[in-house]
């Protein structure tokens, strides 16, 4: 079992910037590849960056490529999820998840929320206009 607590979700102005966290407790972190989703009301579950191992491989989604960074902190089995120039579209419930894989899928496959083992309990994101 992994346990994922996300944190530092909250409501900002547009073009503001925001640091998420996905701290994981439990199995080794270094077996899992990451991924950051989310969800607004209305709409499907949506990955916006993942990330392989070892922090080497990332994928973004077309929508935050050049805005948001991923990154992971393997000694202190954390993820991040730095969104800067938010725009109030980016307004959901931000997810992480962890996927059981040594290495990381293609873009198509890691991408996918079936793929994902584990996931957190959210934490909301709100970009006021």
């Amino acid at each position: 079992q992994v346990q994922l607590v996300e944190s530092g979700g909250g409501l900002v102005q547009a073009g503001g910037s925001l640091r998420l966290s996905c701290a994981a407790s439990g199995r080794t972190f270094t077996n899992y590849a990451m991924g950051w989703f989310r969800q607004a009301p209305g709409k499907e579950r949506e990955c916006v960056a993942a990330i392989d191992w070892i922090g080497i491989t990332k994928y973004y989604a077309d929508a935050v490529k050049g805005r948001f960074t991923i990154s992971r902190d393997n000694a202190k089995n954390t993820v991040y999820l730095r969104m800067d120039s938010l725009k109030p579209e980016d307004t959901a419930v931000y997810y992480c998840g962890a996927d059981r894989i040594s290495g990381i899928h293609d873009y198509t496959t890691q991408t996918n929320w079936a793929v994902y083992d584990y996931w957190g309990q959210g934490t909301q994101v709100t970009v006021s206009s």
